[in-house]
This record gives structure tokens, C-alpha cells and sequence, in this order.
């Protein structure tokens, strides 16, 4: 089938990978995942070989009826739309996929912070992004947004061309584990954390002292996500 570049289409079918994506999320017998962009399937067959109840959502209308007819008679329920528009009802679940890059920051932000959040989030990213998030010293809005919910860990590089068609760049598996809200005092908390952390990296080459008032010669990029959480208590 032809892929879609306006999609960012890039489907993985190696198994090795795949199977990596299930072992980063810990997926057992009876979980629920709900996979973001599944294509045509490829990591949809690992997660239910594992016992899982997969809910996928998929934009590409070509693409349903193909998905309904590959894993009929499956714990298995696709649906067609956005994932960005699409607000799960699961008690506890875990979100997977192999996301386009250009939403990447906003589908973090979708699952993270909504009002449901999963237990766990593997995502298929652009490594540069997986790298900032989980490896880099200097933080940055995005991976200050990410630790604030969760604990993010870089599992495994995956080189382009393991996609098909290869997009131009490496991606990476990056695990997000034990999400939730803990770190936030109530939701005025959550709020002023996001507030001040803007506003800090709205001007990120200046010092706090200059963006915020406060007596720091540090850049926003030198704060720890528990540093910042304490100064927007």
C-alpha cells in the first residue's frame, strides 16, 4: 500500500522491534493498549500474540477495513479518527505507537496530561527527541513536561532503515513508566508549574533572575523537574 507522507507514514516490520516496543511497555494477558497509528498491523499482531485487548485508532480510512479482516475474531477494535481528538473511557490502560514526528510533542501532551492517563506510554520517536528527553542534562519544555507525569527512559535506538518506507532520521523507543499526577500538589500546582516554565523558556538564553524575579544565575535549562516543581509551589 502506498504510504501516505501528509500521515507521516513509516511502518516498522521488523519483529525484533516489535517485540522490544511490547517489552518496554510490560504487556501482559488481559492489559488493555491502545495503539496510536497502528498501519497495517504489524505491532497490533505482538501485542495480541501477548494476550492483550488492543484498541487501535488509525487515520488512514484505506486502512480499516484491512485491520478488521486481519485480526477478526480477536480481542481486537479499531477506530477510525485522531488520536489527538480521541478521549479513552479505559479504567487503566497503556498507549503504544509508532508516532508520526510531527505530533509527537502534542501526543505527549494528549496522553500525559488529559484527565485519564495511562499507566504506561511507549512511543516511536525521532531519537534526537527520545535523546532530550531521556539522556540530555539540559532540560527543555518537553522533557520537563514529560517528568513531570512520569519517568522517561531511552530503551533502544531503531535505525531508519528498519522502516519502510525510511524516513531521513533514526528513531528510538522510549519508554514513559508510572504516570500520574503525584508530583502535583492539587491543580493550581500543575497549572503555575507549566506557567513558569513557559514563561523561563520563553527566554531560555537569559538567566531566572531576569525571566522570573528570583534570585538564581541559572537558565531555565539548568533546573531539575523537582526544582521547578518546588519554585512553582
Amino acid at each position: 500500500m502506498h504510504k501516505k507522507k501528509s500521515l507521516g507514514q513509516h511502518f516498522l516490520n521488523n519483529k525484533d522491534l516489535l517485540g522490544a516496543v511490547a517489552d518496554a511497555a510490560s504487556v501482559t494477558a488481559g492489559e488493555t493498549v491502545l495503539e496510536i497509528g497502528p498501519g497495517e498491523g504489524a505491532l497490533t499482531a505482538v501485542l495480541l500474540e501477548r494476550g492483550a485487548k488492543v484498541v487501535a485508532i488509525e487515520k488512514d480510512a484505506r486502512l480499516i477495513e484491512v485491520l478488521k479482516e486481519k485480526f477478526k475474531g480477536q480481542d481486537f477494535t479499531v477506530i477510525e479518527g485522531d488520536a489527538l481528538e480521541y478521549e479513552p473511557k479505559f479504567k487503566k490502560y497503556k498507549v503504544v505507537g509508532n508516532v508520526p514526528y510531527y505530533i509527537t510533542g502534542a501526543l505527549f501532551k494528549k496522553f500525559l496530561s488529559g484527565p485519564n492517563q495511562p499507566t504506561t506510554l511507549v512511543y516511536l520517536v525521532q531519537k534526537e527527541v527520545a535523546e532530550r528527553i531521556a539522556k540530555e542534562k539540559k532540560e527543555s519544555i518537553l522533557s520537563l513536561s514529560v517528568k513531570a507525569y512520569g519517568t522517561p527512559a531511552y530503551i533502544r535506538t531503531v535505525p531508519a532503515g528498519a522502516f519502510v518506507p525510511p524516513p531521513k532520521v533514526d528513531s528510538a523507543i522510549l519508554l514513559v513508566s508510572n504516570i500520574s499526577r503525584t508530583h502535583f500538589k492539587n491543580k493550581a500546582h500543575e497549572e503555575k508549574f507549566f506557567e513558569l516554565v513557559k514563561k523561563a523558556f520563553g527566554s531560555k538564553r537569559k538567566m531566572l533572575r531576569s525571566t522570573l524575579g528570583i534570585d538564581s544565575n541559572k537558565r531555565p535549562e539548568d533546573l531539575s523537574v523537582e526544582e521547578w516543581l518546588k519554585l512553582s509551589l
